[in-house]
């Protein structure tokens, strides 16, 4: 008999009898998932193997099996900080300085790299998954999916805006309103390289909350309600508030060699129970440096 795991669903029928396509659809398998693995011989209502047309009875377990697969990423071993962790997903929390996937001019030592190799140690053949990308320098909590089911899931629920992400920022100038929204489209800049606001952009929305006004500085809290490139960057740039080290957007200077952002909390529901977690990640030392050093200044 199957056992749940990394590589296994299984999904018990407690209602009427209902076709097979159904029973997995109503389960969050998408038709290219279940059409695969019915190719594949991977689905099976008790012991059998289902050909496609069956029929799953009140009571009957179904068996999905996802196929095990090669990494499409060179394993390199390196600290990892989890913050979370189930069969479908892994949660991290990222240090700055670090790139998330590999590049033509850095082609190792990401991230991904890492994740890679604790798959290996963990004896999962799969390839490495991004939920959410964080830029080289904003640290924070990241997600990776550790099979196709987990990133379905959670890429379905990115897609709907049913995942929460909030950030840290420390930004220059006092931002005057307690809370507020930062409703501007986004588009790339004529650099080719810089995001900027633009009539033709796509929608972006940004909310914020000040949590402490310092020295000619703001600690905000932002909500990510849509997810461009770069785009809390771009948005608290163009209100003349940006964020501090943030030597893309802002000319000014600051006390801290990377911009001051870090993604600190995502709150997500989980594959297979549906449970609502909220993942947070500790506001790391450069970070909490610069608020001391500019609450002292602001005495």
């Amino acid at each position: 008999m199957y056992k749940e795991d990394e590589n296994t669903l299984i999904f018990i029928n407690n209602k009427e009898k209902i076709d097979l396509n159904s029973f997995l659809k109503d389960k969050g398998l998408s038709g290219r998932m279940i059409s695969k693995a019915l190719r594949g011989g991977k689905i099976k209502i008790d012991s059998n193997v289902c050909k496609g047309k069956d029929t799953v009875q009140r009571g009957e377990k179904v068996c999905f099996m996802m196929e095990e697969e090669d990494s499409d990423m060179t394993p390199q071993k390196m600290e990892l900080h989890i913050l979370f962790e189930d069969l479908d997903i892994l949660v991290l929390d990222k240090k700055p300085f670090i790139l998330v996937h590999p590049t033509p001019n850095h082609p190792e030592g990401t991230l991904s790299n890492g994740v890679a190799y604790y798959f290996i140690e963990k004896g999962l053949k799969r390839k490495v998954r991004i939920i959410n990308r964080l830029d080289r320098d904003t640290s924070g909590v990241i997600v990776f999916a550790k099979n196709p089911y987990g990133h379905q899931q959670l890429a379905g629920q990115m897609e709907k805006g049913s995942i929460e992400k909030k950030y840290l920022a420390v930004v220059h100038g006092i931002v005057d309103s307690d809370s507020g929204a930062i409703e501007l489209p986004l588009g790339k800049h004529e650099d080719g390289i810089r995001q900027t606001v633009r009539k033709d952009g796509s929608k972006a929305l940004t909310k914020y909350r000040v949590i402490e006004r310092m020295q000619d500085s703001t600690l905000l809290e932002l909500e990510l309600i849509t997810g461009r490139t770069h785009q809390i960057r771009v948005h608290l740039s163009h209100i003349d508030h940006p964020i501090m080290g943030d030597n893309l957007y802002s000319e000014l200077e600051a006390p801290i060699d990377r911009q001051a952002l870090h993604a600190h909390s995502l709150a997500f529901y989980t594959p297979r129970s549906g449970e609502c977690v909220n993942i947070k990640a500790e506001i790391p030392e450069d970070m909490k440096e610069l608020i001391n050093i500019l609450k002292i200044s602001k005495k």
